[in-house]
């Protein structure tokens, strides 16, 4: 019987199965997925079962190092324009990394900072140089003060205010499920501006005086990084703080929301494609009364059909990705994002409870990638708006626009 590393091997996706998708990859997205996956493999997954034991931390020195080399091969420069020193790598591109990164439990490819194309449009090269650039290089992290316990994830109904006072800004509300805020060392704060009639984002550092965690709430899945509550009291801020000009906050919002859900899709496809490698690979070494378990028609049929919601999960996210470098309507693009978000993140939940079937009680256990991902992938459902939300964005898209130009 061949040992179960041969058999993941064996079952593993590569980048050259995207040919038999009519996913077509240049030689430099090839090249990309292959450096993603190698530093995933090599860097990252040893590391799981570690981080799972230990609350979602590792040894500094092993966050140190995973960091470093994420950064010194050019992972927090991918979005980064050519122009401020970046890689400007395609939509494509970038779903090509993030889908192998995906594969990795725990959040541990969430350890450096990934600044956006976005943010070098709607910031001034002052916010650029003290913020923005110092993300790319690691010495900054930031963090996204969107959510709230009302609207959610709805952010047409935000709540949190910011009145300009001559040269400031004061900022008042709070702010639910601050992903990654115990690690950051900035905001972006979304407010409405009731006396202007608009809505704004604003640069916040995470020290100034009337910021307060007022709780940090356990979450299913292992990360290091947590989701806090904060309440912002009377928070003054200058008004160089305000990124973009007026009218200008929920499009850069907006941005922020289409690059998240389609990155949410990527790393799903990559998390469902381990899956189904791991399944297999113990279904074919697991003997059950004489035979592989792999020889009962009921697990063949959970593989065939999380191996077609796969296929069909990285033919949407991948084709989303194309059309944000073919640079098509903003109101399309946004209704694609939604959809690959919807669609993946609810196949590659089905993807996981199947493994996790199929594991039996293996599958129930902490080291187990299939329990752990069948955690972690249930929030994906969630943030980043619900798929409810995702639901009224296409169905009103299909309501105004028509089918054929959703």
């Amino acid at each position: 019987m061949p040992s179960k590393a041969i058999l993941v091997q064996r079952f593993q996706t590569t980048i050259h199965d995207e040919k038999k998708l009519n996913i077509t990859l240049n030689k430099k997205a090839i090249e990309w997925q292959e450096k993603a996956r190698q530093y995933a493999d090599e860097y990252l997954q040893p590391h799981e079962v570690e981080a799972e034991l230990n609350e979602g931390f590792l040894p500094k020195e092993v966050n140190r190092r995973n960091k470093e080399r994420a950064i010194d091969l050019g992972f927090s420069a991918i979005d980064v324009p050519i122009s401020h020193g970046g890689l400007e790598l395609s939509m494509v591109e970038q779903v090509a990394i993030w889908e192998q990164l995906g594969r990795v439990t725990n959040a541990l490819s969430w350890c450096f900072p990934e600044p956006q194309h976005w943010m070098f449009e709607a910031c001034s090269q002052n916010q650029i140089n003290r913020y923005v650039l110092p993300m790319m290089s690691g010495e900054r992290k930031d963090c996204y003060a969107i959510t709230e316990s009302g609207p959610g994830s709805d952010v047409a109904g935000i709540e949190a205010t910011a009145h300009k006072e001559n040269d400031h800004y004061v900022l008042n509300g709070e702010k639910w499920y601050v992903t990654s805020a115990n690690l950051a060392d900035f905001f972006w704060f979304h407010a409405r501006l009731p006396d202007e009639d608009d809505e704004a984002l604003f640069l916040v550092d995470k020290d100034m005086e009337g910021i307060e965690m007022i709780a940090n709430p356990l979450f299913s899945h292992t990360y290091a990084a947590h989701h806090p509550t904060f309440k912002f009291s009377n928070v003054h801020i200058p008004k160089t703080q305000r990124v973009g000009q007026p009218g200008d906050g929920m499009a850069y919002t907006h941005s922020w929301f289409r690059h998240e859900r389609l990155m949410i899709a990527a790393r799903s496809c990559g998390a469902a494609a381990r899956l189904i490698e791991e399944a297999t690979a113990f279904a074919s070494e697991r003997i059950v009364n004489g035979e592989p378990l792999i020889e009962k028609q009921a697990i063949q049929f959970m593989l065939a059909d999380s191996a077609t919601e796969l296929w069909a999960s990285r033919l949407i996210t991948f084709e989303a990705a194309e059309a944000s470098d073919r640079g098509d309507n903003l109101k399309s693009l946004h209704n694609r994002c939604s959809m690959a978000k919807l669609f993946v993140s609810e196949a590659a939940n089905r993807i996981a409870d199947r493994a996790v079937q199929i594991f039996g009680g293996r599958g129930y256990m902490r080291e187990n990638v299939a329990e752990r991902f069948y955690r972690e992938l249930r929030v994906d459902r969630i943030w980043e708006g619900t798929s409810e939300i995702q639901r009224l964005i296409i169905a009103r898209n299909l309501i105004k626009r028509g089918l054929n130009e959703m």
